[in-house]
């Protein structure tokens, strides 16, 4: 059987990476973009689509499907603007998902995601992982990682000190403290791909620690 993965967000930080992974795995990879991604490989397809019809995509059965979609209240200009990126559009390519028999979806959530939380990006991270668990789809493995660390292509001048803070702090983050770590870009891409390519079935978390060793069983 072929082996297929579809990516949205291909074009972002983790994105990218996981691009890169997808590509030397799958023998083809969809992505799903509104700008190119630059890359030309023969295994790759672009779909340049409008992300609002995002729930009308077709999944192929068995696919793996990455959802790395994600902005700030900052970039997007409003709670609106941030909740249509961060929750309606994967929300609707998880139910394409889970609309393709024997499917499995990787999606980058956030520590400290929960519906019940009074911070906005918290709750609508922890309400998208609510809705995407009860889905029916085969596997669904969400990531909860700290501040992202990469080579951004966007200026996201507040979550720079973010990054300068997290990272002077790791050392003493121990313990539960451990899943606030920074996490870099190309190890969550890595983390991903092990998960996705595991033959389990269910609804798995991954914090700091759980992503470093999958991570590491890609090497």
């Amino acid at each position: 059987m072929m082996r297929q993965a579809v990516i949205a967000g291909a074009t972002g930080l983790v994105g990218a990476e996981c691009l890169n992974l997808l590509l030397d795995r799958y023998d083809a990879v969809t992505a799903f973009v509104r700008r190119s991604t630059g890359r030309t490989h023969a295994r790759l397809l672009e779909r340049h689509i409008d992300f609002d019809r995002l729930g009308t995509v077709d999944i192929p059965p068995a696919a793996h499907v990455y959802c790395t979609l994600g902005t700030t209240i900052k970039a997007a200009g409003s709670q609106e603007a941030f909740h249509r990126v961060d929750f309606d559009y994967p929300k609707m390519l998880a139910e394409r998902t889970a609309a393709a028999p024997g499917t499995r979806f990787m999606l980058i959530s956030s520590v400290g995601a929960n519906a019940q939380s009074k911070n906005f990006y918290l709750r609508t991270k922890g309400e998208l992982e609510d809705a995407v668990r009860a889905l029916p789809i085969d596997a669904v493995h969400i990531f909860r990682p700290s501040v992202l660390v990469g080579d951004r292509k966007e200026s996201r001048p507040g979550e720079k000190i973010g990054i300068v803070v997290t990272k002077a702090l790791g050392p003493l983050l121990l313990g539960s403290l451990r899943k606030y770590r920074a996490m870099p870009a190309p190890v969550l891409a890595a983390a991903m791909v092990t998960a996705a390519n595991c033959d389990v079935r269910g609804r798995f978390i991954y914090h700091y620690d759980e992503i470093l060793n999958a991570a590491d069983a890609t090497k």
